[in-house]
């Protein structure tokens, strides 16, 4: 496995100088922004693709650190109802399968996205409760009529490119569990499968271990996240795991997004990396830094340095003793 790193953490700082940062400490990887949510402040997708010349430099000045770029991400909802905003997240998620396939990127990672609940809806509808019947029916119109459709084409696209479409599983999402994943997964085709994010799984009440079983063993895992959820069981107990405050409330939430190792401790993420190892998944482990009690460098570097003793590096050897 390799470690690397999602480099909108370092929006204020040139790309060489990320780059050299990345590279200082010791990681393999980075994972690069094209725009939408984790906007392009280091990949101008559109200018990379207009010139070659560009292209080169651009992907020399990571290889030449000894690096690789694990993946392209455009976060964003491709399905919002409003379809102006829809648009701009659809053409720009075209637009990074295009230049990963020229820059050879293997993987670009984005949401699902959520349509509304009728055709001329304003607003994104998440239903997460299978009673009342209206949430069933808004349910499978937006699976029926809206995701499968959208994604079967998409994946069919990337896969005319040689890319894989990473989803990530986000609450606020049509895809947002292992379960709904591979639901996608069954209905479009095998270029599309998951950047699975730990922290993501936890606030859910879903164990990442299994979640990686789950998905590893359908080979659906193209791409990792490594982050961590700290669960404050009191105001669980008052807000409930749907909490809807602020991630500024850091107080009063039921739950919060922590630098890995802040919440939970190395052993469980050195069995997350086991998983990982033991379904077959030997690529890039990703860093993500959104834990508002850090600075972004300090949640970094701890995060490496706790990475670093769990991360299982070298290939596997012959079992001589069996």
């Amino acid at each position: 496995m390799k470690l690397g790193v999602f480099t909108v953490l370092f929006a204020q700082k040139s790309w060489e100088e990320t780059l050299d940062y990345v590279a200082a400490k010791g990681l393999d990887a980075v994972e690069v922004g094209t725009g939408s949510y984790p906007g392009n402040a280091h990949c101008n997708a559109e200018e990379l693709l207009a010139d070659s010349g560009k292209r080169r430099a651009f992907k020399q000045a990571v290889e030449s650190r000894g690096l690789i770029i694990s993946a392209l991400s455009c976060h964003g909802n491709p399905l919002h109802p409003q379809k102006q905003i829809a648009q701009a997240y659809h053409d720009n998620f075209l637009m990074t399968v295009r230049l990963a396939e020229k820059l050879e990127v293997p993987v670009v990672n984005t949401f699902s996205g959520c349509p509304g609940d009728h055709e001329h809806a304003k607003y994104p509808n998440w239903p997460v409760a299978p009673w009342p019947n209206d949430y069933q029916e808004i349910l499978a119109w937006q699976w029926e009529q809206k995701v499968i459709p959208y994604w079967r084409e998409m994946e069919q696209f990337a896969a005319e490119h040689g890319v894989k479409i990473g989803l990530e599983l986000h609450g606020g999402f049509s895809v947002h569990t292992p379960a709904t994943l591979l639901r996608l997964r069954e209905a479009t085709g095998q270029a599309l499968g998951a950047n699975l994010d730990p922290s993501h799984m936890w606030w859910q009440g879903i164990d990442p271990v299994q979640a990686v079983r789950i998905l590893g063993k359908a080979g659906a895992i193209h791409h990792f996240h490594a982050k961590d959820t700290a669960i404050d069981t009191v105001n669980v107990n008052h807000h409930g795991v749907t909490d809807m405050q602020s991630y500024a409330q850091m107080l009063d939430r039921a739950w919060q997004f922590r630098t890995v190792g802040y919440g939970h401790d190395l052993k469980t993420w050195a069995d997350i990396i086991s998983s990982l190892r033991l379904v077959g998944y030997d690529g890039v482990v990703s860093i993500e830094h959104e834990d508002g009690l850090m600075s972004v460098d300090e949640g970094f570097t701890k995060a490496v340095q706790n990475l670093q003793q769990v991360l299982i590096r070298e290939p596997l050897a012959e079992m001589w003793w069996v």
